[in-house]
């Protein structure tokens, strides 16, 4: 840690969202740095955006909220997703060979990484070969003791068995939802098991330390060797839930590394994913220490 605040590195995908509100900053990897910033870590962005108009406000933006970033320009356009909302759920049309399908490994980028208590990445930047052999070079350059963060985050077809594994086996912490279970759960040979069976059985073969897995708006629990957290998702008015996945991330891996019991990490978790859902767009400031919902 530098001054008392956790170094979390999130690592992947930065780009804008283009909502029918107007364009926002986001990335899954990015979205967690920014929200752990606001509760008060020290967080970084590795990326790459184009060296274009929209590459220059993105890193203005970043400027603009404090998250700290190694992101090199390259000739590739600066990523943009256009989102689609259905009763505020977002659908995704990700533009392809875009800048954060290039992200390298830069000196800055292993000397942020050599001082990480965290590091955070999902499945979707790997779909580009240079992006993925950069991700998990910078994985495996973390020291020891960081925890890696895996927000397992599948999108439409840029994803195969062979990466979440070979993520999985990289991570201490694992989140996914519902949806994304239901997918993987044949695939990995887990049918006709619990929930609860599943995250056990995971945990034990992963090593892994906590295990979550969230419902929308139903709920989400979060697996630790002695102790499960389950909580009801509150009710809130829903603006969009882009980015509310990722906040819950961020503040979860906060919490824990600033000493949070895992109950205790949940419920700010869950606090600031409903926030999120308030606003449109993945990146709000947040109002104060505490949430009411």
């Amino acid at each position: 840690m530098k001054n008392g605040k956790p170094i979390i590195v999130g690592i992947g995908e930065l780009l804008w969202d283009i909502l029918p509100t107007g364009k926002r900053a986001g990335g899954s990897p990015v979205n967690l740095v920014f929200h752990a910033n606001q509760l008060g870590a020290l967080g970084y962005a590795i990326s790459t955006v184009g060296d274009d108009p929209l590459g220059d406000e993105l890193l203005r933006e970043m400027d603009a909220n404090k998250v700290q970033y190694v992101v090199p320009r390259v000739k590739q356009p600066t990523g943009t997703v256009r989102v689609t909302l259905a009763n505020g759920n977002p659908t995704y049309d990700i533009v392809e060979d875009v800048a954060w399908d290039y992200i390298t490994v830069t000196k800055e980028a292993e000397e942020v990484i050599s001082h990480a208590d965290a590091v955070a990445y999902g499945t979707l930047a790997l779909r580009s070969s240079v992006s993925r052999r950069s991700i998990l070079q910078l994985i495996r350059l973390a020291p020891k003791e960081a925890l890696r963060y895996y927000d397992v985050n599948l999108r439409k077809n840029y994803y195969s068995l062979e990466q979440v594994e070979e993520l999985l086996d990289l991570s201490d912490i694992v989140k996914i939802n519902d949806k994304e279970l239901a997918i993987l759960t044949p695939a990995l040979g887990l049918g006709n098991m619990t929930n609860d069976e599943i995250a056990h059985l995971l945990m034990q073969k992963y090593n892994l330390k906590y295990f979550i897995l969230t419902a929308g708006g139903n709920y989400s629990s979060v697996y630790g060797h002695t102790e499960i957290s389950c909580i009801k998702t509150p009710f809130v008015q829903i603006v969009d839930t882009v980015g509310a996945g990722a906040s819950f991330s961020g503040a979860f891996l906060y919490s824990i590394l600033t000493g949070a019991s895992l109950r205790e990490a949940h419920k700010k978790a869950v606090q600031v994913g409903a926030f999120v859902c308030m606003s449109s767009g993945a990146w709000q400031q947040h109002p104060g220490s505490e949430y009411y919902f």
